[in-house]
């Protein structure tokens, strides 16, 4: 196990999260504007035919069908606004996007079962994971208790002296 593999895997699932997170987020401030804007035009609508129920009672029949006639092209745009708004965001962003992030998942798994071998293979072999540190260790014991030896021996000498 590596864990500048890690770091680097989790720094691009990271990434990976926030694209997507930004697209999604994009799509969604898009789609809520839409739709707001949808809504705006479909009260315009409701106004319209309002306003022609009120023509109906009120004037002459040339107003009232023009005023029915806005409302429903009104709500005609407010159907098409809210279909637009609804529709899915770009495929190929969102699908790169998501290939990246499981690439990135799978190489953490890889590397989560490296470190997952080592270990269990240092439970069950205490001695080949102790042996590479323990040679070193006491090659600088050793060294160390010469050298004390040697300066021990040679405070003697001088004592005497």
């Amino acid at each position: 196990m590596n864990t500048e593999n890690v770091v680097k895997h989790l720094r691009v699932l990271w990434r990976t999260d926030r694209i997507i997170a930004d697209i999604r987020l994009r799509h969604l401030l898009v789609g809520l504007g839409l739709r707001a804007f949808a809504a705006l035009i479909a009260a315009f609508g409701l106004l319209m035919l309002e306003l022609s129920a009120y023509f109906a009672l009120v004037q002459i029949w040339s107003a009232i069908a023009a005023a029915a006639i806005l409302g429903t092209v009104n709500f005609a745009i407010a159907a098409v606004l809210f279909v637009i708004a609804g529709r899915a965001p770009s495929g190929r962003d969102i699908e790169l996007a998501n290939e990246i992030h499981g690439a990135s998942i799978e190489a953490l798994q890889l590397e989560a079962r490296a470190l997952q071998a080592q270990v269990s293979g240092a439970v069950h072999h205490p001695l080949s994971t102790v042996v590479p540190v323990l040679v070193p260790l006491i090659a600088i014991i050793a060294k160390s208790l010469r050298k004390s030896v040697k300066e021990s021996a040679a405070a003697s000498t001088e004592s005497r002296s």
